[in-house]
């Protein structure tokens, strides 16, 4: 296996955020865009440059305050007060430890075993565990856990993810309601198009076609983005974790804890699965649509160090 520094995984992640926010940001135009010719379209020639503007705003608030946007989607709190003592400490020193400073400390109230790591850089990053979880795990696995999402922060791995995160959750919302009002859309268009040009109104059916099917294939499309970009990533933060912690069998535990004890029901939108530290939510899609790699496999890995 190919071993790339700390600062050359720093860059790559930064060219895939950049990558990642270009090619959703033309997938979002392309959707505003089919919306405006169902509903509007005497208007799409002037509310595509607006497109352009509206799809910048929204990348930088996705960048500046993404993470805010998941912490509550996920309805963490702040880890305060002295039943949560232990987790900060744990989190400030892992974070020592691979030279950062210390995230902010949130709690998601669920039996199951999770955490996950947000934020655009380690200057601005937050890691939430469950509750489960600091009651669950013992010292060694809760530190193994941690520093498995601390590494995301020190990879920078936490603003491809929360970009991910966030962008694809528009790509689905303005999918959803291009399907649900294609058929509304089109029969306005025709009325609309009554008296114009057979050429003209051709054109723009093929494009509404093609937006049709854009629609369809988008939140797909996206969600392959997700899971190429997330199980590498998964096992690359198992190693760095091990690195920091010096004792692999502390997250081996932990996962074997997970697959015996979790049962797959956070209530979560498939769009920030990919942050969780193991797949939150199980779906009949989860063999082929798996932003996370086998347990058993990285149980494997990590036993073999």
């Amino acid at each position: 296996m190919e071993r790339r520094s700390f600062r050359d995984e720093v860059a790559k992640n930064k060219r895939s955020s950049l990558f990642l926010a270009v090619l959703v940001a033309a997938v979002l135009i392309l959707l505003v865009y089919v919306f405006t010719l169902i509903f509007a379209p005497e208007y799409s020639l002037i509310v595509l440059p607006f497109s352009f503007l509206f799809i910048a705003l929204y990348t930088y608030g996705s960048y500046v305050y993404g993470d805010g946007i998941i912490l509550s989607a996920t309805n963490a709190q702040p880890g305060e007060g002295s039943q949560y003592q232990y987790l900060r400490d744990t989190v400030e020193g892992v974070s020592i430890a691979a030279g950062i400073p210390p995230p902010k400390v949130y709690v998601m109230e669920s039996s199951e075993i999770n955490a996950y790591a947000t934020g655009r850089d380690p200057e601005h990053a937050s890691i939430a565990v469950t509750t489960g979880a600091v009651r669950e795990l013992n010292r060694a696995e809760l530190e193994g856990v941690v520093a498995h999402e601390v590494s995301h922060v020190r990879n920078r791995d936490i603003l491809f993810m929360t970009l991910v995160a966030v962008l694809v959750g528009l790509v689905a919302i303005l999918s959803h309601i291009i399907l649900r009002t294609f058929r509304y859309g089109g029969i306005q268009r025709e009325r609309r198009g009554r008296g114009r040009g057979e050429r003209g109104g051709g054109i723009e059916a093929l494009i509404l076609v093609l937006g049709f099917i854009l629609a369809i294939f988008a939140p797909i499309a996206v969600r392959l983005v997700q899971l190429a970009i997330s199980r590498r990533r998964e096992y690359l933060a198992d190693a760095s974790g091990v690195e920091l912690t010096r004792y692999p069998e502390g997250l081996a535990s932990a996962l074997e804890k997970i697959m015996k004890r979790n049962r797959g029901n956070i209530d979560v939108s498939e769009a920030v699965s990919h942050l969780f530290f193991t797949d939150p939510k199980r779906s009949p899609l989860d063999e082929l649509f798996a932003t996370h790699p086998p347990i058993e496999e990285r149980i494997k890995r990590l036993r073999a160090m």
